[in-house]
């Protein structure tokens, strides 16, 4: 347990440059609290004492900002950074040193039941306020833009932004011509699509009222 400990503290020294110690991050920082919240919420769920798992979850809310629900499954060495505003769902399943950052939803739309929330890979990092929303996988390595809204699966070694999100990389190769910036708009394509329907419809009836003369 020692070790294990050990091992998720430095996890955090590693990922965030502002820590300075290990004592700093084990009575400092919040979302390493909310975590080791989690865990003892974890156990006494698995066990069937729902209620007591609640209970520490919502305690460990309140005091940290950050709510996992005890019902989710969740790797090894999870960096939760800053963490106000994190949300993570009963049935969302973390795998080992992922990164999560704050203002961040592992929801589900409202739509399914049993497996309602997403399952992140290996080493995946979501961005700040970033929206994964469903039951589907993001894998090994991705990455999710801050404020995308993710509603479909991730590939491996893929970086999603926008919303509703896109790979916009895979294998460290762009995709297509689209970055975190340049995205196409929705509303100026059906614009374009419109104004092309109008100007056909216009041309077929001058068409017809030259015929009828």
């Amino acid at each position: 347990m020692f070790d294990q400990l050990k091992a998720e503290l430095d996890s955090i020294i590693e990922r965030d440059p502002a820590a300075k110690s290990r004592i700093e991050v084990y009575f400092l920082y919040p979302s390493f609290k909310a975590v080791r919240a989690y865990r003892r919420a974890h156990k006494h769920y698995e066990k069937g004492h729902f209620f007591r798992a609640r209970a520490i979850s919502q305690r460990a809310l309140r005091k940290t900002g950050i709510e996992i629900h005890p019902g989710a499954k969740i790797g090894k060495n999870l960096f939760i950074d800053h963490g106000t505003g994190v949300v993570i769902g009963e049935t969302t399943e973390i795998g080992d040193n992922c990164t999560v950052y704050q203002g961040v939803t592992l929801g589900g739309t409202g739509k399914e039941t049993g497996k309602r929330h997403p399952t992140l890979g290996n080493n995946v990092m979501v961005g700040a306020g970033a929206r994964v929303l469903g039951p589907f996988k993001v894998g090994d390595n991705s990455k999710i833009a801050a404020n995308a809204v993710v509603l479909s699966e991730v590939p491996p070694n893929c970086t999603a932004v926008g919303v509703p999100a896109r790979i916009v990389k895979r294998d460290g190769v762009r995709v297509g011509d689209l970055d975190q910036i340049h995205f196409p708009d929705p509303v100026s394509q059906e614009m374009c699509v419109m104004r092309h329907e109008l100007e056909q419809l216009i041309k077929s009836e001058h068409e017809q009222e030259t015929q009828n003369k």
